[in-house]
């Protein structure tokens, strides 16, 4: 599990109050179009926060300190008689894509150690940060698996935390209120001009997503929140997604905390949702065979059109799996959960065998990859000339014994067919120009189709650093250049712990839909519980 907070509150009087039990029956795996009914589920709770800005901000216990406990696994297959990475672009492979100068915007930390915001200074007391945030019209949310915080996107400033995360969930009653678990994500629905906060709860059963939607573009005022239950079906890795007719959801779900069962997409009414109305959530589950899903998420001011399935993907054996999520909220047992379809990519093998490998400089300590699974977010976006496409990314191994192995950034732009069928491979590339390992990233295409990839890059030579490469709509196929560095560390992760980031995000700004704003982790100093987060905003050059 990707958290490190579910063990940790140990007073059962902070779960003696949970809400209403409705159990989510298992539907069947979904191996054909049209064999598994959804799931239809009420949300267990749901109220009204009139303003997050008034709230007392809940109390931090600051006598533990605890490292998230061991990731759990997804299932996860190489490609077979893999010998080497042929979309990898380097010197013995492609050119460089044309330089896409870029011009940087603000740069500041967030939510870290030593952090001091309004409402006080931050201590790390969990790793990693599961660092998560996005853009609005005025404001930057940032939230870290303990807590979030309000920035004044024209300035920098904080305006408002840090404050523990089940803080915006204050009075509402039950496990949302009570724990702080984690695992959060934040999302602009730029349709709508709302935040989608949530995080789960997930130290008692049964397990839950906590869900709040504002009212306003403003963060610190009234939010609509909500609960959804999962039973006995613990909703480990959450990842999100905006689309026209819901709020997509996808998790990897281990019964009792335990036995891998399936990977999980939910969608949650967002009508009812943005309206502050009771909601319910339509849910489908996948085999066993299948983890690390994520859902598509709009980006720009082109939707697609109606009725178009929300896209689901994961990693497959050279090939990404898609599904297509189509939901019906008037009649449920119209709902469709359709795959998976294979998607052909150039064979991979995933960074460090899915596991630990990542060197630092100083220290014998290596770092997670989390190439079991892509990477937050896929991001959708449909242009003015009426051409769709997806982008997203993973971590996967380049080099064989005629060079070193290290660890490169795979990433995909696909196109969907005016036809709505399955989408197909524009380009690819593995992104690896040196030996220098590249990892954790977030991917967006802004309004005329440039593309930014920003990620972690560490080798046994530097310490942890962020960094990004982007491409021009125009710039030859499969080529990112440009490597820019965000913010270079100056500390390695030591002691035991290996895991780094859990995820990073880059959100496209709703206002000018160029400027790219992109937060992930990175350290000051040597040490474990000493991360900090950098906000970083860049725009490349001719997006007006």
């Amino acid at each position: 599990m990707l958290t490190s907070f579910h063990r940790l509150l140990k007073s059962a009087a902070l779960v003696a109050t949970v809400l209403p039990v409705f159990v989510l029956a298992q539907g069947n795996a979904a191996n054909a179009p049209g064999q598994q009914k959804a799931d239809v589920v009420a949300t267990a709770h749901q109220d009204v926060l009139p303003s997050l800005r008034d709230l007392v901000a809940k109390p931090v216990d600051l006598t533990w300190q605890k490292p998230a406990n061991p990731k759990k696994r997804v299932p996860y297959v190489d490609s077979p008689n893999f010998v080497d990475d042929f979309a990898a672009q380097d010197v013995h492979r492609t050119t460089t894509a044309t330089a896409a100068s870029t011009t940087t915007g603000l740069g500041f930390d967030g939510v870290g150690k030593g952090f001091t915001g309004p409402s006080g200074t931050f201590t790390v007391q969990a790793a990693p940060p599961d660092t998560t945030g996005a853009v609005g019209a005025t404001q930057y949310v940032q939230w870290v698996n303990s807590s979030f915080a309000v920035f004044n996107k024209s300035t920098g400033a904080a305006v408002y935390g840090p404050v523990p995360g089940n803080t915006l969930f204050t009075d509402f009653g039950g496990p949302c209120e009570t724990t702080n678990d984690g695992d959060p994500i934040v999302m602009y629905d730029k349709a709508a001009n709302r935040w989608v906060l949530m995080q789960f709860a997930v130290s008692t059963q049964p397990y839950m997503q906590c869900i709040a939607v504002s009212q306003t573009s403003d963060a610190t005022g009234a939010w609509n929140r909500y609960a959804f239950q999962y039973g006995n079906g613990f909703n480990d890795y959450p990842k999100a997604g905006v689309w026209p007719d819901g709020y997509y959801v996808t998790y990897n779900i281990f019964t009792n905390g335990a036995t891998f069962a399936g990977g999980k997409v939910c969608a949650m009414d967002r009508a009812k949702m943005l309206a502050g109305q009771p909601a319910t959530q339509q849910c489908f589950n996948t085999s066993t065979a299948y983890g690390g899903l994520l859902p598509a998420d709009l980006d720009g001011s082109n939707a697609p059109a109606a009725g178009t399935p929300n896209y689901v993907m994961n990693l497959g054996s050279s090939k990404l799996n898609l599904w297509k999520f189509k939901v019906d909220w008037t009649t449920p047992t119209n709902s469709t959960f359709a795959g998976p379809v294979a998607i052909p990519v150039t064979a991979f093998a995933a960074a460090c065998g899915g596991g630990t490998c990542i060197p630092q400089a100083g220290t014998a300590r290596t770092l997670d990859s989390l190439a079991d699974r892509a990477m937050f977010r896929l991001a959708y976006r449909k242009f003015a000339d009426g051409h769709e496409a997806l982008v997203v990314n993973h971590a996967v191994k380049v080099g064989t014994n005629k060079r070193t192995s290290y660890t490169a950034t795979r990433w995909y732009e696909l196109r969907i067919p005016t036809t709505g069928g399955t989408p197909t491979v524009n380009q690819q590339s593995s992104y690896g120009p040196d030996s220098t390992s590249r990892w954790m990233g977030s991917m967006a295409m802004d309004k005329q189709g440039n593309i930014a990839l920003a990620y972690s890059a560490s080798s046994s030579g530097i310490k942890p650093a962020l960094r990004f490469a982007t491409r021009l709509a125009g710039d030859t196929l499969n080529t990112l250049s440009n490597e820019t560095t965000i913010v270079q560390g100056t500390g390695s992760q030591t002691g035991t712990l290996s895991r780094w980031g859990d995820y990073s995000t880059m959100t496209i700004d709703p206002v000018d839909d160029c400027t790219f704003w992109f937060t992930s982790e990175y350290l000051k100093a040597d040490g474990t519980f000493n991360w900090s987060t950098r906000i970083h905003s860049f725009k490349i050059n001719g997006c007006s």
